[in-house]
């Protein structure tokens, strides 16, 4: 059986429970992804040995993004004092630094625009005395928490990068869907305490499953460098 050859990460587990069954979730190590690489050569080498017909393959947002070109050096980056300004107002979690650095502000300032940018940041500074968190990701949305920056724990050299969300996640999971024949695929930004689903390869697969199949993130939040994840629902394990 290939799940004889394929392992979860250390410190997580293979399998959970949903209210749809269990599912197996098999992270799949790759080299560091650069801007050069692209995703359909990634799953020949490293998908298309393991994935059977049921399987979904989970994508991380950050290698998608980073083959679009849309990750950046900081000292690319020129920061305005309006973002120095407005990250001050953004929680800065342990998990990822998010929107809270002047290099990450500054792209969220040109990709989303200064009008929700301003609006974010003054309804989280009214309501942070109240002990409210998540105010202003709440009113960026998914194209804002998908943006972040350089974190200790992070692989060289994306420890001294800053990167955007990916660009119509949707299209690229259904054009990975078509590559795989027909697998779905989901692309997913996923760390230690949240998950969202930016992409699905069909509008019918269940983002509220999809989040549950993550609940514990089981691609890990340092140095596993395993961006790509097949999930197999055990009712499908197939002998090979």
């Amino acid at each position: 059986m290939e799940e004889r050859v394929l392992a979860p990460n250390e410190g997580k587990e293979l399998d959970i429970a949903t209210p749809d069954g269990i599912y197996l979730r098999y992270p799949l190590k790759t080299h560091v992804v650069m801007k050069e690489d692209n995703l359909e050569a990634l799953l020949d080498r490293y998908v298309k040995a393991h994935i059977q017909p049921e399987d979904m393959l989970f994508i991380s947002e950050k290698i998608v993004a980073i083959t679009q070109g849309r990750a950046f050096d900081i000292d690319t980056i020129k920061v305005s004092r309006l973002a120095k300004f407005l990250c001050k107002f953004v929680y800065k979690s342990p998990y990822g630094i998010g929107l809270g650095s002047p290099w990450t502000m500054q792209l969220a300032i040109e990709d989303i625009g200064i009008p929700k940018i301003f609006l974010a940041a003054f309804c989280s500074a009214v309501t942070k005395p109240f002990g409210m968190r998540g105010v202003f990701y709440n009113i960026v949305g998914d194209k804002g928490r998908a943006i972040d920056g350089p974190c200790d724990y992070t692989l060289p050299p994306y420890n001294h990068y800053a990167k955007l969300a990916p660009k119509n996640p949707d299209a690229v999971a259904a054009r990975l869907r078509d590559h795989l024949g027909g697998n779905a695929v989901v692309v997913i930004d996923a760390n230690d305490i949240g998950r969202e689903v930016l992409g699905r390869s069909d509008p019918s697969i269940s983002i509220a499953l999809c989040k549950q199949i993550f609940a514990d993130n089981p691609l890990g939040q340092k140095s596993e460098c395993t961006p790509l994840c097949l999930v197999r629902r055990a009712a499908d394990v197939v002998e090979v």
